[in-house]
């Protein structure tokens, strides 16, 4: 299976997709077919552990690699750096709502999944390829995928990573996860301004080709670990269907009834990769779509106008402060089918910060996506409902997610079996969280972490206890002209 740029239908191999990142044109680089996944192949699929869920549905994508090299990639990416063997655990919470718990990794946020993964799909991507020069990945973060990607690149050979985040922008347990990452080959530096600002900043590094021709005099190029990346992108397609067979195993659901999964999502990667896992075969009924208050999405859902002019709100939901939904691209080209209008819809994006689908193509998202927002007052209290309730603790971008799925299903009166993607330890966001359930946060984040142990009776997860101790060995905070050089000067 081959891959094309969603900009100019550029093709290359899976290995090529994934060491490149970004397509030479700009462009996101998507599965020339999407493979089928029928009922006995997921019947299959319900017998196996997380590990042979993810070889088998990988195995689909990458015909370059083989059985043996992704079993053992599984086996490095999900072992005993996760805390639950079940890997991505699904917790029902009754009949019709479970929450699938994807930050039992060991940054206790969801993009472990994918980002435990792709370091070993990359660095054997490059060897495919005959790559004899180094790779520097390159990341622009709201707060999750930095520390998942720094903890995924750290002393990985042949490679450097150099992780932008906006400074001001992230949970301090997130900034303090990120500045005091160990390894030889890791970089961090804040950004002055937005994440928007940060991603923006990276992409045109990316598409500099001085940059390019310098680091390859050095024997360097860059790649991407954003969800940009097939490999980050391919490796969430599997929790959605290893959520599916838990399910049905559970006894929740039967085989082949469908389900509506809602995902918290800023960037558009974590619901699109439920939505390719929709396109193989999974009967999934509705993707809502559920923003915070910077909901750029909601809107797009709903009009078909694309519009980034607006408020960038800073939110207790960080990891969705985002108003360039980077993913949305590899959707826009599929539902199309037409490299140059996608083309046309990001010119827009670049130059006027909006664009307008076609009636056609929005009747086509619409059929697929419903939508919804939540603001901070909201997302407390949902947090704090549920856990007087149910006596379970979500974080506030699960949060969001749960509150615009009992929105949803006051709206619509449909009472399908839901699943909740949860995207991350409510101790990474212990002062919001602290305070929904009516604790005192008057103190850093970090220093809540064990008084929300306290509260909540629950432990802290591992890898956050005695983050504020640890030393802080980045300090770089640039404005966003000087990324570039920045750049340079760490390779």
């Amino acid at each position: 299976m081959n891959y094309y740029s969603t900009r100019s239908l550029t093709e290359t191999t899976a290995a090529g997709a994934i060491a490149g990142g970004l397509a030479p044109d700009g462009g996101l680089f998507v599965p020339m077919e999407i493979p089928a996944l029928t009922v006995s192949d997921l019947e299959a699929l319900c017998k196996m552990d997380y590990r042979q869920r993810a070889v088998n549905v990988m195995a689909r994508y990458l015909p370059e690699f083989s059985a043996e090299e992704l079993e053992g990639f599984a086996k490095a990416a999900y072992g005993e750096n996760f805390d639950d063997p079940a890997i991505a655990p699904v917790h029902a919470l009754d009949d019709k709502t479970s929450f699938l718990e994807l930050w039992h990794g060991p940054t206790c946020a969801f993009k472990d999944m994918a980002l435990q993964m792709l370091p070993h799909l990359l660095t054997a991507s490059l060897k495919k390829n005959g790559e004899q020069r180094q790779v520097c990945i390159l990341v622009a973060t709201s707060g999750d995928t930095g520390k998942a990607a720094l903890q995924g690149f750290a002393d990985v050979a042949g490679t450097k990573i150099m992780v932008f985040y906006p400074n001001g922008g992230v949970s301090d347990v997130q900034r303090l996860q990120m500045v005091t990452q160990q390894g030889n080959n890791v970089g961090v530096c804040a950004v002055q301004g937005n994440f928007d600002d940060a991603q923006t900043g990276v992409k045109q590094i990316f598409g500099n080709a001085d940059i390019a021709s310098q680091l390859n005099s050095r024997g360097w190029f860059l790649s991407s670990a954003n969800s940009i990346n097939w490999g980050r992108l391919l490796p969430q397609v599997v929790y959605y269907i290893s959520a599916y067979c838990d399910e049905v195993n559970a006894g929740r659901i039967q085989m082949g009834e469908k389900i509506n999964f809602v995902v918290p999502t800023g960037n558009f990667g974590n619901i699109l990769a439920g939505w390719y896992a929709k396109q193989m075969g999974l009967p999934v009924n509705r993707f809502v779509c559920a923003s915070n208050e910077n909901n750029v999405l909601t809107d797009f859902i709903r009009t078909g106008t694309y519009n980034r002019n607006r408020p960038f709100h800073v939110t207790a939901s960080p990891s969705m402060d985002i108003l360039v939904s980077s993913n949305l691209e590899r959707l826009l080209f599929t539902l199309s089918g037409s490299a140059p209008e996608t083309d046309g819809y990001m010119k827009d994006l670049r130059e006027k910060g909006q664009y307008t689908v076609s009636r056609e193509l929005l009747g086509k998202l619409q059929s697929e996506f419903s939508c919804g927002f939540c603001d901070d007052v909201r997302t407390r209290a949902a947090i704090g409902s549920l856990w007087a309730e149910h006596h379970y603790l979500m974080d506030t971008h699960t949060a969001v997610a749960y509150q615009v799925l009992c929105d949803y299903r006051k709206e619509t009166g449909d009472d399908t079996p839901a699943v909740v993607v949860s995207t991350a330890s409510p101790f990474k966001f212990c002062d919001h969280v602290l305070t929904a359930i009516g604790g005192n946060a008057d103190a850093p984040g970090v220093q809540l972490i064990d008084r929300l142990s306290q509260a909540s009776g629950i432990p802290a997860p591992k890898p956050l206890a005695g983050l504020a101790e640890r030393e802080v060995r980045f300090r770089g905070c640039v404005e966003k002209n000087l990324m570039p050089q920045t750049v340079l000067d760490f390779i």
